[in-house]
């Protein structure tokens, strides 16, 4: 009778640390699926609200619409790419529509708006610069978002940034290597790539018919 019940007592112990370790391994595996889905619906977000920016485009087209559609279909061609890398569903954004869950706002592009219709103001509106040539270059900072493209967001204004990945505020510099000119700006506003100039910006370091800087250098210096 004792060994029965000491054998019985031996299955019940392996028995419960059996249970806990399949209990905490659901825990890690759902743990990674819910980060893996969050930053999934941030890219598809961020691909459902350039394919309406287009779509707008094309159905209110100006003088700049054919610039501003080429923009956005570059910054498609980037957030499928970190889709691709993310193992995320390339589709998941097209057509997603009000049903798509959104990430949070602070990390949500805002809504495409009409070519017509103002952009809201910053709360404090960053000062005019100089053009880049006649001003002395920014001191040397991080170098981030290695192999990023920079386009334009057709926003008007003094220069500026919009960025998906750093909060309003900070400041980059952006060169284009392609001429070695290069504008220190700062971000106040969010969109779906690292970086995208506003059209004051974007003037300072362009190529003369090129709406795509694609040898960028962008550094975080503030």
């Amino acid at each position: 009778m004792s060994r029965k019940r000491t054998l019985s007592r031996r299955k019940k112990v392996a028995l419960l640390a059996g249970a806990v370790a399949l209990v905490g391994g659901t825990a890690v595996v759902m743990t990674g699926t819910s980060q893996a889905s969050a930053a999934c619906d941030g890219l598809a977000g961020a691909l459902a609200n350039n394919e309406k920016f287009i779509a707008d485009q094309r159905a209110n087209p100006d003088a700049l619409s054919q610039a501003r559609i080429a923009n956005r279909e570059a910054v498609i061609a980037e957030i499928r790419r970190k889709q691709a890398a993310s193992g995320c569903d390339a589709d998941s954004g097209a057509g997603a529509g009000a049903g798509a869950q959104q990430p949070p706002a602070a990390a949500r592009p805002p809504a495409a708006r009409p070519p017509a219709e103002a952009p809201p103001p910053a709360a404090e509106p960053p000062a005019a610069q100089p053009p880049a040539e006649g001003r002395p270059p920014a001191a040397g900072g991080d170098v981030v978002c290695p192999g990023s493209t920079v386009t334009l967001s057709g926003e008007g204004g003094a220069p500026a940034a919009s960025s998906n990945q750093f909060p309003l505020g900070t400041r980059l510099k952006v060169t284009n290597l392609d001429n070695a000119k290069s504008t220190t700006v700062e971000v106040t506003s969010v969109s779906g790539s690292c970086v995208l100039l506003n059209d004051a910006a974007f003037e300072q370091v362009r190529e003369p018919g090129k709406f795509l800087i694609r040898k960028a250098r962008i550094e975080r210096v503030g």
